[in-house]
């Protein structure tokens, strides 16, 4: 049978595209990297690359175009496969291959013709989009992927499965015990769905996956008592004293920006406040109080206050009395100036900073030593001597088994790198650009929609201003706020594992720091 195919990859590798159709074609470079994947042929997977230039020179209907994506992201998976053989370097922080899928399952995601994808399509690209962010340490945005899927078709067990392993995973992360049952329980309720008789698995060939959802469930109930832990979270929570309070509360666990792992469940009650801290820590017994502590503090207490001007600014209809008898000129190009427009404002530029703040607290407390004054969220993973382009990674980071850190190091790169930000989904572009231009320059908002929205436009004084609507700017806003959090989340979750490894290592020099927290009477 083995030679039998070896032929068959043989034809299919001689065999061109001319003469076919484009749904032949596309059906042919399918074929050739599903067997090129099966005999770990690289001639197979180089051969696929060529023919797929070929026919995304055809002017494809927006449908096929997509899925052309979706082959090359296929073709760029057995790449990596080749190039990590029997010892594969998982924890590589740089990983081109990786990249790579994610930028062409981006692209499938973000053309066109996506709707006209067939639906188990549509969930299998979503499902390999998330499998590849969590593994790089990407699980919040992953699980945000894994939930694309399942609005899709709710019993796609691959989507399931998956995002059962990837909360099962999260959950090793956490340092909250009470939470990270929790989210085993959920994890568990998604694998035993996805091995149930009405999950749908899109054909046969998953052995391997069966195999990992039924490991996964099987070591989550050994540890675990699963009907304990639902009984004992199943009710509901309160999320405020007033209606105001409450409306609030939904807004947020409905957008899931709550600093709180379980908001990532989805809008669930018990995940409605901010309740993320940074973890135990261990110092030297003649340190005074952690300066970090005080700092992740206002970190949070920033990222909740942009959180709420957002959600207000966005709720606000009438003239506010502030804006009365203020003396503007009339421009004639439908701008807007108010109060709550300067919410939306105030809510990025709070937002933003926050990265920043996170690259000058890891840069101090991995002991970096990056100067204080040049320190970003975006320069601290790289050489900063040299003329090297692009700079070359730090060696404390390449290999380092911070999996949490180095999903925080792969959201850098979503605002930074312009390949990789110019692949995420609309609302999550051109952030750094608005927040340089909300910070240095001119960034005009207009009440109405405009053709070239978030883009300098072609008038005069166009170099000067970068125009957007007032309905994009909140979009903008609420990914960056989504972003902010994530990265509040990953730096938590990545000082824990920190100081796991510093614990070993103390050699009984250092001890557990364990304080107080701050009452709510106290803040005024």
């Amino acid at each position: 049978m083995r030679a039998d195919r070896r032929h068959t990859i043989e034809d299919l590798i001689r065999k061109g595209l001319t003469g076919l159709s484009h749904p032949r074609a596309l059906g042919h470079i399918g074929s050739l990297i599903d067997l090129s994947s099966d005999l770990k042929s690289s001639a197979g997977t180089a051969r696929c690359f060529e023919l797929l230039d070929e026919v995304e020179k055809r002017k494809l209907p927006p449908g096929q175009a997509a899925f052309a994506h979706y082959l090359r992201a296929n073709a760029w998976h057995n790449k990596d496969v080749e190039r990590r053989g029997e010892n594969p370097d998982v924890w590589a922080w740089e990983q081109p291959e990786i990249q790579a899928q994610i930028l062409e399952l981006r692209k499938a995601v973000q053309h066109p013709g996506f709707e006209q994808v067939d639906s188990p399509l549509r969930c299998m690209i979503f499902t390999n989009l998330a499998n590849q962010l969590s593994f790089i340490g990407r699980f919040i945005e992953a699980a945000e992927m894994w939930d694309r899927a399942l609005a899709e078709e709710k019993t796609f067990a691959m989507a399931l499965g998956n995002h059962g392993i990837g909360l099962a995973t999260y959950a090793q992360a956490l340092y909250d015990p009470g939470h990270a049952k929790v989210m085993r329980t959920a994890a568990h309720d998604l694998l035993t769905a996805a091995l149930s008789k009405n999950a749908k698995w899109d054909g046969g060939g998953y052995a391997h996956a069966r195999a990992e959802f039924s490991r996964f469930t099987a070591d989550i109930e050994a540890h675990l008592d699963v009907a304990a832990v639902r009984k004992a979270f199943r009710r509901n929570y309160s999320i405020g004293k007033s209606s105001a309070e409450r409306n609030y509360r939904k807004w947020c666990l409905a957008n899931r920006l709550f600093i709180n792992p379980l908001n990532d469940l989805g809008p669930v009650s018990i995940a409605a406040t901010d309740v993320l801290t940074l973890p135990t820590l261990t110092t030297p017994i003649e340190a005074s109080m952690p300066w970090i502590i005080g700092f992740f503090n206002q970190m949070k207490q920033e990222y909740v206050s942009a959180r709420f001007l957002l959600y207000d600014g966005l709720r606000r209809n009438s003239v506010h009395f502030s804006d009365r008898a203020v003396l503007l000129y009339n421009t004639l190009d439908y701008p807007s100036y108010s109060i709550a427009v300067e919410q939306q404002r105030a809510a990025f530029r709070m937002a933003y900073s926050v990265l920043d703040k996170i690259g000058f607290f890891l840069s101090d407390y991995l002991a970096i030593g990056l100067n204080p004054r040049a320190v970003s969220f975006s320069r601290l993973w790289f050489e900063t001597k040299g003329t090297a382009k692009p700079k070359p990674l730090l060696d404390r980071f390449k290999r380092n088994e911070n999996w949490v850190l180095r999903g925080l190091f792969w959201l850098s790169r979503d605002l930074f790198d312009d390949d990789l930000q110019a692949s995420t989904e609309p609302d999550a572009q051109a952030l750094d650009e608005i927040r340089n231009r909300l910070e240095h320059r001119y960034l005009q908002v207009h009440e109405l929609s405009l053709t070239d929205r978030g883009r300098l436009d072609g008038s005069v004084g166009s170099e000067h201003r970068y125009s957007i609507s007032r309905d994009e700017l909140a979009i903008k806003s609420l990914r960056l706020l989504k972003t902010t959090r994530s990265a509040l989340i990953y730096l938590a979750l990545a000082v824990n594992y920190e100081e796991r490894i510093r614990a070993k290592a103390s050699k009984g020099v250092a001890m557990p720091m364990f304080i107080d927290t701050w009452s709510d009477d106290w803040k005024q």
